[in-house]
């Protein structure tokens, strides 16, 4: 008995000295793993990681102007750091994060959609860090070749090219991704269903833009917008809208190839567009039940569709003769009729509607026919955080007059003032000054990039404060597309945008941007840090969220007060970004004269560098 006991205790101690070595030992791996992985993303760090010889294409010295280099020693300003986001941040998209959904528990409708809306994390959950691009990442493939091809490495998903195999999205071909330019109506190629479309309209030459009269178009439940890809080639620009659902990155692969995109859904909120933006909205295949909520989502197409524009639907309930299809096609007759919708054509897989260019139909329909029209005080254009209305938009006594947009041809449609300048009170002598100061400021931008920029540098392009538009219509001679950005707390602008044959979106710089990380270019920054500083929301937010959108190798242009870009210097080491350009705006500049203080504005041009972290090029190698 008390040699048993005497066993016991060995085994005891030997038990309790194994498990004391084995905590020692996952003491010293955790200590070690959590010093080499840096700072994680949802942290502030007190040091950026180590990048060293990680960096692609730049150093970690500060380049002057003239081309000389000069040690942090010399500089005058103290740069601050910033930490890098774990890489499974590497599409980040805060206001369209699902975890955050998940982790928040917010009580959102899933059959409306609520989960793809936006919902922006508060300030102590804001990721305060660099966002890396993923392992392998290259500069993207120019336009037009990123029509048809992109780099892999840049967004590593191919779960598309299998499950959508056999309607020719993409194909994957080595270390490249290829768009034969099939969706889920057209495999044999969206030019031929474009041509099929403008020819059940009669539109000569089989050409959808139908001598210049239909400019702007609406892709809903987009795919990777090859839709929107072809229709460039016919002076048409679509606004791409996607969810990140499902079919992730689907818009994400939109932007890469250099076609105008946006993430967003038929939810609960209205679109992010004005009324009567667009000529064509196009649904192929899109899975959307138009019927669901009295038809509200249906209303809101109508709601953004100019007079007389139409709705291209291609699906089986336009085609399909089994009980379900039919009974849907049975009560969305039913409800397009009620809301005076007419069939302008129909052939084989695909209806087009037609929307009335006046208020006429609306007034001798029967009382009490639904929907309703909406509320006469209603504001059709209020679209920020604004909840869809299952109600008509009728015509103002402009439109309703006038039978139709009044709207130049493209591409006079460009530089013609626009009939809705009246909205704000501008005059057409304010227009044509405004389209001719920015006309002569773009070229001061590109003659102060010159050494940095060549014809095919830069496609995709945002005007982060755009006011008429101007900006993007001084560029009209290059090969690019703008996204025109308009504040929803100032003139809502944004239908001028629209009536110039531009696309656009409403958004408040305070939030981050509904796309993914990587996908402009080119950012202009025209007095953005002014008003969100007059709003009380962080540069140092607004720094990293432009860094998260922006390429690498990609420009930012600000023009902002000399206090304005001399703060954000200091942040230029921490985020990896060199000078291209600095210089002082001439005083008494029309384009500057809404600063009370006198103060010069400065004209900033920065562009950030291609780095990756050690880890991706350890996988590199």
């Amino acid at each position: 008995m008390m040699r048993g006991r005497s066993d016991g205790g060995q085994k005891k101690r030997l038990i309790a000295s194994v498990c004391v070595v084995a905590l020692f030992l996952c003491f010293l791996y955790m200590y070690y793993d959590s010093s080499s992985q840096g700072a994680s993303a949802l942290e502030y760090g007190r040091s950026l990681r180590k990048l060293g010889s990680s960096y692609l294409g730049g150093d970690d010295e500060d380049t002057k102007q003239d081309g000389s280099v000069s040690n942090e020693e010399d500089s005058l300003v103290v740069a601050k750091s910033f930490p890098v986001c774990d890489d499974r941040h590497s599409e980040i998209i805060p206001c369209l994060d699902r975890n955050f959904i998940y982790q928040m528990r917010l009580k959102l409708d899933l059959s409306l959609m609520e989960h793809y809306e936006r919902h922006c994390p508060p300030p102590e959950r804001k990721f305060n860090c660099l966002i890396p691009p993923p392992s392998g990442y290259k500069v993207p493939i120019k336009w037009p070749k990123s029509r048809d091809e992109v780099w892999q490495a840049n967004i590593p998903h191919t779960h598309l090219a299998k499950e959508k195999s056999d309607q020719n999205w993409m194909v994957v071909k080595g270390d490249k991704i290829n768009f034969p330019g099939g969706g889920t109506h057209f495999h044999y190629g969206a030019d031929k269903y474009i041509a099929s479309i403008a020819n059940m309209l009669n539109f000569s030459n089989d050409v959808l833009n139908d001598e210049g009269r239909l400019r702007t178009v609406l892709d809903v439940g987009c795919g990777v917008a090859s839709f929107g890809a072809y229709l460039l080639s016919s002076d048409i620009i679509a606004m791409s809208l996607a969810p990140n659902d499902v079919h992730q990155n689907q818009i994400q692969f939109a932007l890469e190839r250099g076609i105008p995109a946006y993430l967003g859904v038929l939810g609960t909120k209205r679109l992010p567009y004005p009324s009567r933006s667009f000529e064509l909205a196009h649904c192929s295949r899109c899975r959307i039940d138009w019927l669901q909520r009295d038809g509200i989502l249906l209303l809101e197409l109508d709601r953004v569709l100019r007079p007389g524009g139409y709705f291209a639907y291609s699906s089986p309930e336009a085609y399909a003769q089994d009980e379900d299809s039919l009974r849907i096609w049975k009560e969305m007759s039913t409800l397009v009729e009620r809301m005076c919708w007419r069939i302008a054509a129909k052939r084989n897989q695909t209806v087009v509607w037609q929307k009335p260019l006046s208020n006429d139909c609306y007034l001798e329909r029967e009382a009490g026919t639904q929907p309703p029209l909406c509320r006469s005080d209603a504001d059709p254009d209020a679209v920020y955080g604004v909840s869809m209305e299952a109600c008509i938009t009728p015509y103002s006594k402009h439109d309703h007059k006038t039978k139709g947009s009044g709207l130049a041809p493209w591409p006079a449609r460009m530089t013609s003032p626009p009939p809705r300048l009246a909205d704000f009170g501008y005059s057409t002598h304010m227009f044509e000054k405004d389209t001719e100061l920015w006309k002569q400021q773009v070229d001061s931008y590109w003659n102060l990039m010159s050494s940095k920029i060549k014809a095919n540098t830069v496609r995709n392009i945002m005007d982060m404060k755009a006011h008429m538009g101007s900006f993007a219509a001084a560029l009209k001679d290059k090969d690019v597309w703008v996204m025109n950005v308009v504040s929803p707390y100032g003139p809502n602008t944004l239908k001028l945008i629209y009536d110039r044959g531009l696309i656009g979106t409403n958004h408040n710089w305070c939030e981050a941007f509904s796309t993914y990380p990587r996908t402009y270019d080119l950012l202009h920054a025209w007095t953005v840090f002014s008003d969100i500083k007059s709003k009380g929301c962080s540069v140092e937010d607004l720094l990293l969220e432009m860094d998260r959108i922006l390429r690498p190798t990609g420009f930012i242009i600000i023009r902002d007060k000399e206090s304005i870009v001399e703060s954000i210097k200091k942040y230029m080491k921490a985020l990896h970004w060199e000078v291209v350009a600095s210089e002082k705006v001439t005083t008494g500049s029309e384009l500057d004269q809404d600063n009370e203080d006198g103060e010069n504005n400065v004209v900033f041009i920065v562009r950030k560098k291609l780095w990756l972290t050690s880890e991706s090029l350890r996988d590199n190698e």
